[in-house]
């Protein structure tokens, strides 16, 4: 059965005010209390409401003011260089979209930052640079353009750059916003260097990308064992699915960075995924709960986002709120294109709130605004 959409059928709050009503209001609100009826439309919408909205960051218009950073604060006295990205509705939070926070951070050859860790879980998407590595519970991890790291909450991590090295910037993500609405944050510093627990790469060598787990490896974290995922390992896996599968009307040919182990989300409060667009490519919109932030990691293109079109290429960044309609297109009639993206759905799914919706009207294609 269909369910009514109108704020007129029974079931909906529908009291009008009456100076009696109003002088009850009073009573219970200095008693620190409300009438449900009063707030219940707003606060049980007939679908998902996001206070987001959808934006974009273009990175030739940020990148010279992130390298200006490394001119006027060290790491050590800015704890953590980063530019962040927040969206024009969630200033408040500081966050990107939806409870996800996002920033470029710039790390210069020679530096490197103090080891600390938090609550909240963190992700880099490699933009610029050669030479950079990060340091994950003592394990040393050295990083390419368009590779993929996580730092799981609570585990150790530091970031540098070999002196001989190349500048390097990359994409922060983090779900800061959430862990702090659900007031479970902290901070740390470590005291001194971390010491290595194994040899510089150990991680993914151990794995090497090929699905094969090592018969003796134990491993009793709730998080990935593989910290990095190599673009020159990512973008053949692309191509290949894209030999056998037409891929996602929606997404392209679209994979999930997975633990190894079990073949879930990476961390449990972030997952993240990386599509290809082939040349030419128009998806289809649709709508689903959850908040993405993209990176446009190879090509250039444009999204439609609620029915508005953000123009995108390497290294811009955009966001999709939760419930917003999006389609994707890839302006090339020759070259794919390939769009890195993080989200919250393993909170969306583990709690039961995911759901999707096709748009059906316009043979699935949005009419601009």
């Amino acid at each position: 059965m269909e369910a009514k959409h109108n704020d007129d059928v029974i079931g909906r709050a529908r009291v009008k005010d009456t100076p009696e009503l109003e002088a009850y209001y009073k009573e219970l609100e200095n008693l620190g209390a409300g009438a449900l009826w009063t707030v219940a439309n707003d606060i049980e919408p007939w679908e998902p409401r996001s206070s987001s909205v959808p934006m974009l960051w273009k990175y030739d218009d940020l990148r010279e003011l992130v390298l200006k950073s490394s001119e006027l604060v060290t790491p050590e006295q800015a704890g953590r260089r980063v530019v962040y990205l927040v969206n024009d509705k969630r200033k408040d939070v500081s966050a990107a979209v939806g409870w996800l926070y996002t920033g470029i951070q710039v790390t210069r050859p020679g530096e490197s930052t103090s080891a600390h860790r938090h609550k909240a879980s963190a992700l880099r998407f490699i933009m610029e640079g050669e030479g950079g590595y990060t340091v994950v519970d003592g394990n040393k991890i050295t990083f390419e353009v368009n590779d993929f790291v996580i730092t799981p909450n609570s585990a150790w991590h530091e970031h540098g750059v070999n002196a001989d090295g190349k500048t390097c910037i990359w994409q922060d993500g983090l779900d800061i916003p959430l862990v702090n609405a659900l007031e479970a944050n902290d901070y740390e510093v470590f005291d001194g260097k971390q010491p290595l627990q194994n040899p510089v790469d150990f991680s993914p060598l151990s794995f090497s990308g090929t699905g094969l787990i090592p018969a003796d490896f134990v491993w009793d974290k709730p998080y990935s064992p593989l910290f990095k995922y190599s673009w020159k390992n990512v973008y053949p896996a692309l191509l290949e699915a894209a030999k056998v599968s037409d891929g996602s009307p929606y997404d392209g040919i679209i994979m999930h960075y997975s633990n190894p182990l079990t073949g879930g989300h990476v961390m449990q409060t972030m997952g993240a995924s990386m599509q290809l667009l082939r040349a030419g490519q128009h998806t289809k919109a649709h709508k689903h709960t959850g908040s993405f932030v993209y990176q446009c990691a190879k090509g250039k293109g444009y999204s439609v986002i609620n029915g508005k079109r953000f123009d995108w290429k390497e290294r811009d960044i955009f966001c999709v709120p939760s419930w917003a309609w999006h389609e994707h297109v890839n302006l090339s009639e020759t070259d794919d294109a390939c769009l890195f993206s993080f989200n919250d759905l393993p909170v969306i799914e583990k709690l039961g709130l995911y759901q999707e919706k096709i748009y059906e009207e316009n043979n699935g294609f949005q009419i601009l605004d």
